[in-house]
């Protein structure tokens, strides 16, 4: 899965951005089990979905920051 850029995120809705954040905290969710028993392959996707999910909160807070 390619990573999102910051254009991209902003493109979308709130409600876009929600689905896609919950999506992502479960992979991360499972990222972490796989790591815990040894069957993570691809390790730098827990720093992607890390990093994707943080730039998702920043652009919600953005928009949150600038409607009030």
């Amino acid at each position: 899965m390619a990573t999102v850029k910051a254009g991209d995120v902003r493109a979308k809705t709130a409600d876009e951005l929600a689905t896609q954040l919950e999506t992502l905290h479960k992979e991360a969710f499972n990222l972490r089990f796989q790591r815990a028993s040894g069957q993570l392959e691809n390790t730098a996707r827990v720093r992607q979905v890390r990093r994707e999910v943080a730039r998702i909160k920043t652009i919600l807070n953005e928009r949150a920051q600038k409607a009030s």
